[in-house]
């Protein structure tokens, strides 16, 4: 996972790219294979939730995920944790430190 998460005044933006093969059901079908993609990622900083996204299988290959809060709290140096689950129920978290 690529993470990227900068505070410009009391804003704090964020990316988030999931690599992930995003299989939908036609793609399996035609392969033999079982719809396989991501079906949730959630952002957050300590216990503060910045973000929850219930996506689907029309989302793209390794979909990248921009968005913007009030840091509210939230300083240079902190650390945002994004945890991505999928079809399969497997689950990547990743972290960075906010810049």
């Amino acid at each position: 996972m690529k993470l990227k998460a900068k505070l410009k005044g009391d804003v704090l933006k964020c990316s988030v790219q999931a690599v992930h093969e995003m299989t939908t059901t036609v793609a399996a079908k035609e392969n033999g294979g079982e719809a396989n993609y991501i079906t949730n990622i959630v952002a957050k900083v300590g216990d503060r939730v910045l973000i929850e996204v219930s996506t689907s299988e029309f989302v793209s290959k390794d979909p990248t995920l921009k968005f913007q809060v009030k840091a509210n709290g939230i300083k240079s140096g902190d650390s945002m944790e994004v945890t991505w689950t999928d079809k399969s129920g497997k689950t990547k978290t990743d972290s960075t430190k906010v810049k």
